[in-house]
């Protein structure tokens, strides 16, 4: 990953939606929007705080939390350590 995120950001490679629910197929403008996802770069946190969100890191966060990008073809959102809700034990 060639993306460093700066200070208290974290990059955020979001969930796949949903294709179908039972036998139907959703269509795209009918998908809602994944409210998690995976952790792929963290920035080093700031003095005033700690970085605890690390890269591997299972994440819900809110729904128009994050900035949207997209690099080499992959969408992905930038967010602060303080937009993300909860990480998700396994």
């Amino acid at each position: 990953m060639n993306i460093k995120p700066l200070a208290d950001r974290v990059l955020v490679l979001p969930a796949a939606a949903e294709e179908k629910i039972g036998g139907i197929i959703i269509p795209d403008t009918a998908k809602e929007k994944p409210l998690h996802g995976t952790i792929v770069a963290a920035g080093n946190g700031t003095k005033d705080e700690e970085m605890i969100l690390k890269e591997g890191d299972e994440v819900l966060y809110g729904k128009y939390s994050g900035t949207e990008l997209e690099y080499e073809g992959t969408k992905y959102l930038i967010m602060r350590q303080s937009d993300v809700l909860a990480v998700i034990g396994k």
